[in-house]
């Protein structure tokens, strides 16, 4: 009896044992394409026509493009799995997926800690304002000429989360070990046991009191510019604006002007609009402080992400079911 298949998109880089292990259970194929027009070819020819699951890693997206209505409408009949390396899933549509009774999956916990500890880093680096004097001092200028001004210390300061998922609620405890206040907002207010106590607030509450704001909430249509120039005017004076979850929730022009008006003091940024590109407005502030898209950048978070995309594809396999199925999907 012939092994199911199953199609690789992208590479695996760390968990090749795991990975290899597959293969007991199934065919591994892989697209020859290396632009999605290629891609696109080869599925029409129907090269992965016997394919039931497919491993997505994040970087594939230079040979398909965007898991778009298009691209949903020549995968093969016989794909009923996307088994998707990230915890963000923006670049898949999920309607269409839906409707071709594609069910997509992803890796919701691996990403909490590395993602909490950049998130961490930025609002330290951004509070503390240490960007000016870092570029100063390889200018040879030592802290500036002249020095910047003082920064701020965590302690006391009021944290407002926005996104109190999985890394929200990893961050909530990493903040409070350096005695910030947190608050969050959410789509709905979370039980006891999930938000730990943390004070739930309206979002408009949560702009205006909070001194820093963290965002760590998905992309889609509904939080896209979901901090914008009316969010901003809103905002207490000198409030810190970090980023680690998708570009487009803030408006990065409407952000360059808040930046400009001091409204907004600092920001910790990991994630921008048009990846990757980088509005000149935000590398020209020396009070921004700026990282190309780092959040999972560790050999052990890249290791777990690659095993639970694994663990999705064998139980798509072995159970015709996911590990974990994305929330849209979970009574599919």
């Amino acid at each position: 009896m012939s092994k199911v298949q199953v199609l690789l998109l992208g590479e695996i880089e760390h968990a090749h044992k795991e990975w290899a292990t597959l293969s007991e259970i199934a065919e591994i194929i892989e697209p020859k394409a290396r632009s999605r027009e290629e891609f696109i070819k080869e599925a029409k020819e129907g090269t992965f026509d016997s394919a039931i699951v497919a491993f997505r890693t994040f970087n594939s997206v230079t040979i398909t493009g965007l898991i778009d209505e298009e691209l949903v409408n020549i995968l093969p009949k016989s794909l009923k799995f996307i088994a998707h390396n990230g915890a963000g899933y923006d670049q898949i549509d999920l309607h269409a997926c839906t409707e071709r009774g594609i069910r997509v999956s992803n890796v919701p916990t691996a990403v909490d800690d590395a993602t909490a500890d950049v998130s961490m880093f930025l609002i330290l680096g951004a509070l503390r304002g240490f960007n000016t004097s870092m570029f100063a001092l390889r200018k040879g200028h030592w802290k500036g000429s002249p020095p910047p001004p003082l920064g701020h210390d965590p302690q006391g300061k009021v944290i407002g989360i926005l996104g109190m998922g999985g890394i929200g609620r990893n961050l909530k405890k990493k903040a409070e070990a350096f005695d910030m206040e947190v608050q969050y907002h959410n789509r709905t207010k979370l039980p006891e046991e999930l938000s730990g106590g943390a004070k739930y607030v309206p979002l408009e509450e949560l702009l205006k009191t909070s001194d820093v704001l963290s965002l760590n909430l998905p992309l889609n249509k509904q939080t896209r510019h979901i901090i914008s120039t009316k969010e901003f005017e809103i905002m207490k004076p000198g409030v810190i604006i970090v980023n680690t979850a998708r570009g487009a929730v803030v408006d990065e022009a409407a952000l360059v002007v808040a930046l400009d008006k001091g409204i907004v003091a600092s920001a910790g940024l990991d994630v921008f609009e048009e990846e990757p590109k980088v509005h000149p407005g935000l590398v020209a502030n020396p009070h921004v402080m700026l990282l190309p898209h780092m959040g999972t950048w560790t050999v052990e978070t890249q290791t777990k992400m690659e095993v639970w995309c694994i663990d999705n594809v064998r139980m798509a396999v072995e159970q015709g079911k996911l590990k974990s199925p994305v929330g849209e999907q979970k009574g599919m």
